[in-house]
């Protein structure tokens, strides 16, 4: 498997699709089928049969999966899209880093 240049937690910028040029959070990263789940993007309609959660049932709308190729991280100096690279930093550790301006991508806080 490869690595992925986008992680959970991450800006990220829309490239194509009906969300072009929009900017937002990664939700969820789905590693197999090379996808993401990105706040507010890629919005579809999905029928929804009654169950304990939702006792009315009905059309819900939701974010459906983006392939990564079709977002680029954003830069944290700029705020514009920007390619990855890895290198290792100070305390030997592998991290990302912003082709532009040659910042250090900060891996989100994950809470559980």
């Amino acid at each position: 498997m490869t690595k992925l240049h986008i992680k959970k937690g991450d800006i990220v910028y829309v490239n194509t699709g009906k969300d072009k040029g929009t900017t937002a959070e990664v939700l969820k990263v789905l590693v197999k089928e090379q996808r993401a789940i990105v706040k507010g993007v890629n919005m579809v309609k999905k029928n929804t049969k009654p169950s304990a959660k939702n006792p009315q049932g009905g059309i819900v709308t939701m974010e459906a999966p983006i392939h990564i190729s079709n977002l680029n991280p954003v830069d944290p100096k700029t705020g514009k899209a920007t390619r990855i690279g890895r290198r290792l930093n100070e305390a030997g550790k592998l991290v990302r880093y912003a082709k532009k301006s040659g910042e250090e991508i900060k891996d989100a806080e994950v809470k559980k």
